[in-house]
């Protein structure tokens, strides 16, 4: 097709080696996963948007497209949203380019890469470097879609959740269990949820800075030694393990499920419910749980009643 471009060369001026220079102005790379049930993949897209509104953190976006980001980056780091008048659709950016996903056709779900400028991954705007551009766009397709995918498959089998957290013999080793009640575990489990791609894992001094961030605490209130022993419960529980000939930790594959359910649970469940439950949110606009549970404590009520077991007045 090159052939057909209009051509200021003349016969000299290629046999000196002049010629067109084919550059890239953007680049494009998808992929489409087609549902055999379509219903279900609209589910999916739809708890996806309402999951990973956090996407657009700078933390994400460097793990995203594997690129450091600091304060000089060029961007804003958020996660955008549209709704309104189009399909729905999820956007993660970073310098001048983008991740959109969306459902398309209302029978695939739809993950687009657009570089605009190559630079923005170090690489010349020549096409001899449309190879690595592709590496890099369909990298950052999968790693978007490992993390969707993994918050929305955290289910637990009944044994692991108690072998998590009941007190366990690991190795001879006794290791007490991973209380779903106590705040400073379901600060770890939060904290692994950042870490879950990191490709050189994390050390103790990065965790415990998270983990006193999450904790809302000064970091030296958090000691090595406490963030020893967690390490050390998280480890033999299996959810994390040691690089080996390091320092540094990963987060195993199940600990990214129980990460994600404990996580998940919580702030989706616990705090919200519990909070209707004892009118914690009196202005909340919808208080389903609130209505069932006064229409069950009424039912209760009238049936004592009619069994004549309610209690006397005295």
């Amino acid at each position: 097709w090159l052939d057909r471009l209009p051509d200021p060369f003349v016969r000299e001026d290629h046999e000196a080696g002049y010629n067109y220079r084919i550059s890239i102005l953007q680049a494009e790379f998808s992929r489409t996963q087609v549902f055999d049930r379509p219903l279900s993949g609209r589910h999916l897209f739809e708890e996806v948007i309402r999951e990973n509104l956090d996407l657009g953190r700078p933390s994400k976006v460097s793990l995203i497209f594997n690129r450091g980001i600091n304060k000089r980056t060029p961007g804003t780091f958020q996660t955008r949203v549209i709704t309104q008048g189009v399909i729905p659709s999820l956007h993660v950016s970073y310098k001048s380019s983008k991740i959109k996903q969306y459902f398309k056709e209302d029978h695939a779900l739809r993950t687009e890469t657009t570089i605009n400028n190559t630079h923005d991954f170090g690489l010349g705007r020549s096409l001899k470097n449309l190879p690595e551009l592709r590496a890099i766009g369909f990298a950052a397709n999968c790693r978007l879609l490992e993390v969707e995918t993994i918050s929305q498959d955290c289910s637990l089998a009944e044994g692991v959740f108690e072998q998590v957290t009941r007190p366990q013999i690991i190795d001879g080793k006794r290791v007490s269990g991973l209380r779903f009640d106590d705040h400073r575990v379901i600060g770890l489990l939060q904290t692994l949820c950042g870490f879950l791609l990191l490709p050189n894992g994390f050390s103790n001094s990065s965790m415990r800075e998270w983990m006193a961030q999450i904790l809302g605490i000064p970091a030296d209130q958090y000691s090595p030694g406490r963030m020893t022993y967690d390490l050390r419960r998280l480890r033999l529980h299996g959810l994390i393990e040691r690089i080996p000939h390091t320092h540094r930790y990963q987060v195993t594959e199940m600990g990214t499920r129980i990460a994600f359910f404990f996580t998940k649970i919580h702030s989706r469940i616990f705090r919200p419910g519990l909070s209707q439950l004892f009118n914690g949110c009196p202005k909340a606009p919808n208080r389903m749980i609130t209505t069932a549970i006064n229409k069950l404590d009424h039912a209760i009520a009238s049936l004592f009643q009619q069994a004549k077991l309610a209690p006397c007045k005295t």
